[in-house]
């Protein structure tokens, strides 16, 4: 999902129907893919718009309150976190 995602970021004139099966090997049906395609657009939207209008991060964010490391990414996803 990460992998599509940074591919549909970066170069999106790349996508094919691979990557779409790659998430479907994955365990993934239309609707979660069509959710992680939205989703994934959605925010390179809002936040090229942001960019080329200068808008700056409010003060109290910083870059470690916007990361988290895989062991508090995969507890969440256990739903510890």
């Amino acid at each position: 999902m990460l992998d599509y995602a940074v591919k549909l970021t970066r170069t999106p004139g790349a996508m094919t129907a691979a990557d779409v099966e790659a998430l479907r090997a994955h365990g993934f049906g239309d609707a979660a893919i069509h959710d992680i395609c939205q989703v994934t657009a959605y925010y390179n939207f809002v936040n090229r718009m942001a960019d080329g209008l200068g808008v700056e991060l409010e003060g109290y964010w910083t870059d470690e309150t916007l990361t988290i490391t895989r062991e508090e990414f995969e507890a969440r996803e256990r739903g510890g976190g």
